[in-house]
């Protein structure tokens, strides 16, 4: 093989964080490269600190690495400067373990984590030395697959990834790598490897699906003979039985989340109508007490990590999280190891929860409300009552906080000028709360610190809110020059996201294969790393839609529900009907129930003995509530 490190690591100290590209960490997995093993490699198309901080890439990691037969490496998006460096030295990019190239492996396989991301997808094949198109791609190329957060809507990309998969990779990862392996073995073209291929659980060949329109108009799929109609989304049901690592890659390098990560429960029940990940990893699973303080002691000890996060989708809800965080406050702080949560719900019970985790270490507070009216929270079926804050906040300043976190959503559907109102107020009356509070107990202690954040609404697919148009970049900017001009005051401060990334990341969420030729543009126009501000070129997309005779405005006409839609043939375990029922609900203004512990919403995504029951009824209205346990 080539030594293609060794032609550039004289010259790394010439490029911004020579640590991303380096490897040699601890834990760090480097195998032989042995011809009959198989050879894949995980691809981030991020940066080394965003990519080493993602928890699905560091599971697969070490998932395929158990298996003998499998080598298993890594290669993240390289800096401007990185990229320089390579074409300067005619060098592919490379993995990080043997300093593989790309284009040396079986398969490489990506995380979909954000949208904006998928420019840089391209930009790694073709440093790598692939094709970008898989019609462009052969026999003597690696296998390009995909899987992660946006999956569940890859037709923007459909026409570059040779195979997605939907799902949780513990559950069939290796059976696909395998799988791959055993085709090609028996001499198969790359089509006939991919249509067997495409017969396996939550596999998903585009090539094998050509979208249909008239006028236009998205009108369906045709899909090849002898080929599944739907792909079904595959998940893990036991978590304990499930494969998490406990030698975890420990970098030299700092990372955005440089800490012990615990994922205690996958999937939310509560039904937030605007997120995904709470409609798609449905249903909600836990980790046993006993099995997370095993993991948890083992991954410190292998580590040295002083921080361990207990992360899931609402980590509050976890049915003991009480006794989980009391056990681990009493084994672990007096090693000087602390706890860390996500966002806390907004009631008494989550900031006794917070004192104990914030025993080592007192960090701010972080409470999301969403919405400034009940109205709109009741439209985003957020089970928030606004004294809730209010009391939460109050007992946080009067035990010792000084610093409050409010997440805030603007562009929501039927949001009006009452609600952005109502995020100025709760703001408002949250800092002079603590103000009050301070006056009360020590005015030595340290000022109080109210930061608002607010992000742009995105309507997701497999949301409810996937019917609606979005705000255009002037609402946006109309609504974020509201909040300045009356979010003021002692104690306040004003964060938001850019308007113009958030109208894309919303276009590229709902948009389908026209865009393949949009990216391709903005790709070849210099568009990657375009998760980053400072890489973002808005212009750049809007000459690319015209080129293409598209605007933005074009993934945003509202639909009858029952129209089909690019991503129906895709299927994350919640029905279309349930979705209809909630879009009908939001527009109406009424809430469902947490159906953990209410009654079941027939959502389609369990089979617990609650939809059993609602199902044998006919539907949930006609069900006595009484009789569900």
């Amino acid at each position: 093989m080539t030594n293609v490190f060794g032609k550039i690591d004289d010259k790394l100290h010439q490029v911004t964080s020579p640590e991303r590209y380096i490897g040699r960490e601890w834990n760090q997995i480097k195998k032989t490269w042995d011809r009959g093993k198989i050879k894949t490699c995980l691809a981030f198309p991020d940066t080394y600190e965003i990519g080493m901080s993602h928890l699905g890439l560091k599971i697969l990691y070490h998932l395929l690495n158990e298996e003998d037969d499998i080598i298993c490496e890594r290669v993240f998006a390289p800096w401007s400067d990185m990229e320089d460096l390579l074409l300067e030295e005619e060098v592919k990019l490379f993995s990080l373990e043997n300093k593989r190239e790309l284009k040396e492996f079986d398969i490489v396989g990506f995380t979909l984590q954000f949208e904006l991301s998928y420019t840089t997808i391209l930009n790694m094949l073709d440093l790598g030395g692939i094709p970008v198109y898989a019609r462009e791609r052969d026999g003597n190329h690696p296998l390009i697959i995909a899987g992660g957060a946006t999956v569940f809507n890859p037709e923007p990309i459909a026409p570059f990834i040779d195979l997605f998969y939907l799902g949780e990779g513990e559950k069939n990862l290796v059976t696909i790598v395998s799988s791959y392996q055993e085709l090609k073995d028996k001499g198969l073209s790359r089509q006939e490897i991919l249509k067997e291929m495409s017969e396996l659980p939550g596999v998903y060949v585009p090539s094998l699906y050509k979208p249909q329109y008239l006028n236009e108009k998205f009108k369906g799929v045709e899909i090849e003979p002898g080929v599944k109609e739907k792909v079904k989304r595959q998940y893990v049901k036991d978590l304990d039985e499930a494969y998490y690592p406990t030698e975890f890659i420990v970098p030299y390098a700092d990372i955005v989340h440089n800490r012990a990560v615990i994922e205690i429960s996958r999937g939310c029940q509560r039904g937030c109508r605007f997120c995904a990940a709470g409609m798609t990893y449905r249903p909600v699973r836990e980790r046993s007490l006993e099995k997370i303080l095993t993991l948890t002691e083992k991954i410190i000890d292998s580590t040295g990590y002083d921080e361990i996060s207990l992360t899931s989708l609402s980590s509050m809800d976890y049915s003991k999280i009480e006794e989980l965080v009391t056990r681990l406050v009493d084994k672990f702080s007096d090693k000087n190891v602390s706890i860390s949560l996500p966002s806390l719900r907004i009631d008494e019970f989550s900031l006794e929860i917070a004192s104990k985790v914030q025993q080592v270490r007192r960090s701010g507070l972080t409470f999301a409300p969403e919405a400034g009216t009940q109205r709109l929270r009741n439209i985003i079926n957020k089970g928030v009552e606004e004294e809730d804050l209010y009391q939460a906040v109050r007992s946080a300043f009067k035990s010792g906080w000084h610093r409050i976190k409010l997440y805030f959503m603007i562009g929501l559907p039927e949001e009006k000028e009452e609600d952005l109102a109502g995020i100025v107020e709760m703001a408002q009356k949250t800092a002079a709360i603590g103000r009050e509070i301070r006056q009360e107990t020590d005015k030595r202690m340290r000022p109080i610190e109210v930061q608002v954040n607010v992000s742009t609404f995105v309507p997701k697919p497999f949301t409810p809110f996937q019917w609606y148009r979005m705000d255009t970049v002037s609402e946006i900017k109309d609504k974020i020059k509201y909040l300045q001009q009356n979010l003021t005051g002692r104690s306040l401060a004003l964060d938001w996201n850019d308007p113009e990334t958030s109208r894309l990341e919303g276009m590229l969420a709902r948009g389908d294969r026209r865009l393949a030729a949009v990216i391709h543009q903005v790709w070849q126009q210099g568009g990657k790393l375009e998760g980053w501000s400072e890489e973002l070129d808005y212009k750049r997309w809007q000459k690319a839609l015209t080129d293409q005779d598209l605007t933005a405005a074009d993934f945003f006409v509202p639909e009858e529900v029952t129209a089909p839609l690019p991503w129906d043939h895709l299927y994350p375990g919640v029905e279309k009907k349930f979705l209809q029922r909630e879009w009908s609900l939001a527009k109406a203004a009424e809430k469902t129930p947490d159906c953990r512990w209410s009654i079941c919403s027939d959502c389609g995504a369990c089979d617990s003995p609650q939809a059993d029951l609602v199902l044998a009824a006919g539907r949930d209205e006609d069900v006595n509530e009484s009789k569900i346990q």
